[in-house]
């Protein structure tokens, strides 16, 4: 099929132009003013953004194992009701994917339900029990990275030994940084918050003090590394200074340690998640983080859980919340729309960064796969997760006024969401 997406603000590389978008047999076959502007469909997206395909390398589909949680279908589908075109899977799955024999299921749901690209991690220990090493070699051809997400690699000489095994096969080690010793039945940040309402608080080193140790075992191994979800201040600096030192080192934060601080939080499980929201000094940090380079890039670390799982409060609720459908539509009303920074910079660090890190999904350039999004940035509504495509329904932006309405997304030219 053929189709035409006429008058559009196109993302360029540098900014954005008016042009139309032809696609024809899934590829883009010419970005320009005049491109052809017929074909077998033609949608006028006059004032809306055609933004390359998002990238989130952080999300968890549930299946195999807890599909009561989510599904591939499901949450692919969010994935593209959210403009996003390429996910990785983390791999805390029942089978853990830490060989091909218990990779295969997955890959198996992938093939038969994924709206989008879904791509898996592999583990990097057997069950992430951090005991042994998985297959990495073995697994290294069909996997986007290895993580033990969800838990962090307790041993220093288990995490030696991953870095060196997999610098081999030239993948990337996404590291969960949690130091268990350090937690003491903490759930949410061990800030004001915590100390006036009498909860048991996270401390910061609980998650800086494992990226410490890491960047000094970077430094040994030369391995490829990224740290996943970092939530602090401290945690800044030091991906600050270990790439001014030239390491392999990136690193991603989230949507709510972005735009939320833990004044804001509500006796309510949905905004509960590892790690939590922290201080404003730490999402000051972070904000300067994304300005100067440090933050490479964005990710949800959608987590979906059943409504009974997360209506235990903030104690007793498991830990993840939702983003794959509010990720754009918050960031770029707090940040783009505040004055944060530019909406260049926003798709750099959704999909450029994301991309070119880990090697994953192709360019918004002619005679590449057509994996883009469409966005009506004018469009104002207020969060309702009874609309999302999702299985999760706990999100900490329910009710909030957002701008940005995804109209399209496509995969290989194929049109897998519209809302137009």
């Amino acid at each position: 099929m053929n189709y035409v997406l006429k008058n559009a603000l196109v993302f360029s590389g540098n900014g954005f132009s008016k042009a139309n978008v032809f696609i024809s047999n899934g590829l883009i076959a010419d970005i320009s003013v005049s491109a052809p502007n017929v074909g077998d469909l033609v949608f006028d997206f006059d004032n809306c953004y055609v933004f390359p395909g998002f990238v989130d390398v952080h999300v968890h589909l549930r299946e195999p194992g807890f599909s009561y949680k989510e599904t591939v279908e499901t949450g692919s589908m969010a994935g593209a009701h959210g403009g996003y075109t390429t996910i990785c899977a983390m791999p805390n799955l029942n089978p853990v994917p830490d060989s091909m024999e218990t990779l295969a299921p997955q890959l198996k749901r992938i093939e038969e339900g994924a709206k989008i690209n879904v791509l898996p991690y592999g583990a990097v220990t057997k069950g992430e029990k951090g005991e042994e090493l998985s297959d990495i070699a073995e697994l290294a051809p069909y996997v986007c990275a290895f993580s033990d997400d969800g838990r962090g690699v307790q041993s220093e000489d288990m995490m030696r030994s991953a870095m060196r095994e997999i610098k081999k096969t030239g993948k990337i080690l996404a590291a969960h940084c949690e130091d268990n010793s350090l937690l003491h039945g903490g759930y949410i940040h061990d800030g004001e918050y915590a100390k006036a309402h009498g909860h048991r608080g996270i401390c910061s080193e609980s998650e800086w003090g494992p990226i410490k140790r890491d960047i000094e075992l970077v430094r040994e191994t030369g391995c490829n590394y990224h740290v996943c979800h970092i939530s602090t201040k401290e945690s800044v600096e030091l991906i600050r200074k270990a790439k001014k030192d030239g390491l392999p080192v990136s690193c991603e934060t989230g949507p709510h340690y972005l735009t939320m601080n833990d004044s804001m939080l509500k006796e309510d499980g949905r905004f509960k998640m590892n790690p939590p929201i922290r201080s404003e000094e730490d999402r000051a940090a972070l904000i300067e983080g994304i300005l100067d380079g440090t933050i490479d890039m964005i990710a949800t670390d959608h987590a979906p859980h059943s409504a009974e799982e997360k209506s235990r409060g903030l104690e007793k609720s498991l830990m993840g919340v939702v983003g794959l459908e509010t990720a754009f539509p918050v960031l770029y009303t707090e940040l783009v729309k505040k004055g944060v920074i530019s909406l260049e910079k926003l798709i750099e660090l959704m999909c450029i960064n994301p991309r070119k890190r880990f090697k994953i999904a192709s360019p918004f350039e002619v005679g590449q796969s057509a994996d883009f999004t469409v966005y009506d940035l004018n469009a104002k509504y207020t969060v309702d997760p009874e609309k999302f495509m999702t299985m999760g329904r706990a999100t900490p932006f329910e009710g909030k006024e957002v701008y940005g309405k995804c109209l399209m997304t496509a995969v290989g030219g194929e049109i897998v969401w519209k809302d137009i």
